[in-house]
């Protein structure tokens, strides 16, 4: 039986595409992955004769690959309700949806990133989800409210900007500085997955974020602090000796960081791995 490694029918090419749409649904590569893997599993699974009379076998493992990741989302809280801690998407180096309506109906979020992200029409969709295209269509749209809603964010080449002041303050622990640079109700939500010492709540108010962060500082001495962008956004990575240990992410809105995701759960540094390029 073919693999998904083989291309005997056209179908390994799709393999890149899949992950970055499950990636995008579910926010952790392994689970992606997985995902992808059981739907080229279900392609292979089909007699000949079926697969040979699908038009397009990349529409149809998108489209599985799309329903697998609903049945995942569907458990997804339950497994993260057992999480230690706040639970963060993978970083990821290359440009990526981050978690936009995290907590929203898991139809929405498959309507708007396929739909949105990916630019599948409708029709396709419907067939993911189970409705009808005039459904799908209204499921985005709810979800692209919930988008706008959370505010129009400053250009990319200004958040840099910001970010790279936060790191300059951040390593010179100047705490007036870093209070500048953070929105008053800015938040930071950290993920150490009950393996490393973090926050197991979020932090709230830029000046406590602030404090957090030169406490840090003080107790982590020769971290080097790298820039990067991580998810689509920019971040920071924190290294020592040449291994990560920790990588942030910025939200920056009007010139002020809004929202700060930490990531040091060593099992998604490691698969993120590629977050420490240099």
């Amino acid at each position: 039986m073919a693999t998904a490694g083989t291309d005997a029918d056209g179908t390994a090419g799709e393999r890149r595409q899949l992950v970055n749409v499950a990636y995008r649904l579910l926010g952790s590569l392994a689970e992606s992955e997985d995902a992808v893997q059981e739907a080229y599993a279900r392609w292979y699974a089909l007699p000949r004769n079926r697969r040979d009379e699908i038009v397009s076998p990349g529409a149809w493992l998108t489209t599985v690959t799309g329903r697998i990741c609903l049945d995942v989302l569907g458990s997804a809280r339950t497994r993260r309700e057992r999480y230690v801690g706040a639970w963060l998407p993978d970083p990821l180096p290359e440009r990526a949806e981050r978690e936009q309506g995290h907590g929203s109906d898991p139809a929405e979020r498959v309507a708007f990133v396929l739909h949105d992200v990916f630019r599948y029409p409708f029709a396709v969709i419907a067939d993911v989800l189970g409705r009808t295209p005039a459904a799908c269509k209204q499921l985005a749209a709810s979800a692209r409210r919930r988008v706008h809603v959370a505010g129009t964010p400053a250009t990319a080449a200004g958040q840099a900007d910001t970010v790279r002041r936060v790191k300059e303050a951040w390593q010179t622990k100047d705490i007036a500085a870093l209070v500048g640079l953070l929105d008053p109700a800015a938040v930071m939500t950290a993920d150490g997955g009950g393996v490393v010492g973090t926050v197991l709540r979020p932090i709230e108010g830029g000046a406590r974020i602030a404090q957090y962060m030169v406490a840090i500082a003080d107790r982590a001495p020769g971290l080097d602090l790298v820039e990067r962008s991580v998810n689509g956004v920019p971040g920071l990575v924190a290294r020592r000796a040449g291994t990560v240990l920790t990588v942030a992410s910025f939200e920056v809105t009007d010139g002020r960081v809004t929202r700060i995701w930490v990531v040091r759960n060593p099992e998604k540094l490691r698969r993120g791995g590629g977050t420490d390029r240099s």
